[in-house]
């Protein structure tokens, strides 16, 4: 027997339709399966709280979705192309498995506030994860900085020497980008912890729904009022998550670039471990920094998801729109690819190392330059005139 649709009227979409308006939804929406039945749940008390249900009936309908949440927990919940997404395959095994109390669950909302709800609850548990694995990276940074901090090794601007640096300063620079960082993830955790359910398509239901149990039972700060910017919120929420993800991104991307550089033979301030290196086919001495390539280029992935996402959520009339359904992808993507690099980055720092000869072998008499003219600065002489004094010695050096 085919899967019953939530919006079934008696007849059937054309198969190519089907295929085309469900895309990756039923892969994509495993990962929401836990949401969305926690919210199910929580729908499923609050209608026995306003006497929509019987107490016996919440309870049954509680069993069941803790059921279901342990099975998809497991890998063993499984959503059909047929199914569409994660709440009709919900809603099929709560009818299949209660009868007529299965069919109750929907009462007071609608699949849109019901994904924007799992959405949320998803993008919290999210948002957290990385805020953590920040301050795992900022920690490992600061350990590195601790061991290798004080030594003292050219700094460039135009990619020529200008002045010394340190390993301290270096490190300290990624440390504080990641601060900043956590700063944005809060902000969208700030944003997204705001309650749908209750909103269904968009105006509400012509049924009195208490949305701040609801709002409470599931650990939201707020409510979202207005139920038309629930809406339009999608997208908008979405694009601060993963505008503060492209920042993380940005940040290890120039980490990246710099370990690449740094690390080549030709100048040997750090010592990338063997195990984050990997060997050529043909070149037998070859080991290539491809972790720290990879980390570069997922950047450009993350900024590829943040576009997208834009695009796909402009210019388009308040209400639903079928158009955010694209906007899944997305956001699971940037989170999954930010989590990963974050946790490569932080092993990275543990283990990498520093030559200290080689930083001071590259501490060559010319990085001291401005510090020759501020020297004479100190003794009286005006700024410019030393700035003109000291390069002399330079003039006509490439």
């Amino acid at each position: 027997m085919p899967a019953k649709k939530l919006w079934d009227k008696g007849y059937s979409a054309d198969k190519d339709v089907e295929e085309f308006t469900v895309g990756d939804d039923y892969i994509l929406d495993l990962k929401l399966a836990k949401y969305d039945c926690m919210a199910s749940i929580a729908h499923a008390r609050m209608l026995g709280k306003m006497g929509i249900l019987k107490q016996a009936e919440v309870e049954s309908l509680v069993a069941e979705l803790k059921r279901i949440m342990s099975l998809a927990e497991k890998g063993k919940f499984s959503i059909s192309v047929e199914e569409e997404d994660v709440h009709t395959a919900i809603e099929n095994t709560l009818t299949s498995r209660l009868g007529d109390l299965g069919k109750k669950i929907h009462t007071g909302r609608s699949r849109n506030d019901q994904v924007l709800t799992a959405l949320r609850l998803y993008y919290k548990d999210h948002l957290e994860l990385c805020i953590a694995l920040a301050e795992r990276f900022t920690d490992s940074a600061g350990k590195f900085s601790s061991q290798y901090g004080r030594i003292e090794l050219p700094g460039y601007t135009h990619m020529r020497k200008a002045m010394p640096s340190s390993i301290g300063m270096w490190a300290g620079a990624f440390t504080d980008a990641m601060q900043d960082n956590i700063s944005l993830l809060e902000s969208a955790l700030l944003l997204v912890d705001q309650s749908p359910l209750g909103t269904a398509a968009g105006y509400g239901a012509p049924l009195d729904v208490d949305r701040e149990f609801t709002a409470s039972e599931l650990g939201f700060a707020k409510v979202q009022d207005n139920p038309i910017y629930v809406q339009m919120s999608r997208g908008k929420f979405e694009s601060t998550i993963l505008h503060s993800l492209t920042q993380i991104m940005f940040d290890l991307n120039r980490m990246a670039c710099d370990l690449i550089l740094f690390s080549m033979p030709e100048f040997g301030y750090f010592e990338l471990p063997d195990s984050f290196t990997t060997g050529s086919s043909i070149m037998p001495q070859k080991k290539n920094p491809d972790v720290l390539e990879l980390l570069r280029a997922k950047y450009h992935l993350v900024v590829s998801y943040e576009m997208a996402l834009k695009g796909i959520s402009s210019n388009l009339p308040t209400g639903f729109n079928r158009d955010m359904q694209l906007t899944k992808g997305p956001v699971m993507s940037g989170f999954e690819v930010t989590e990963a690099s974050l946790r490569i980055a932080s092993r990275l720092m543990q283990e990498l190392g520093v030559n200290k000869a080689n930083c001071k072998k590259g501490l060559t008499e010319d990085v001291y330059a401005t510090k020759r003219a501020y020297d004479l600065v100190k003794k009286g002489m005006p700024f410019r005139d030393a700035y003109k004094a000291v390069g002399k010695k330079y003039a006509g050096k490439k």
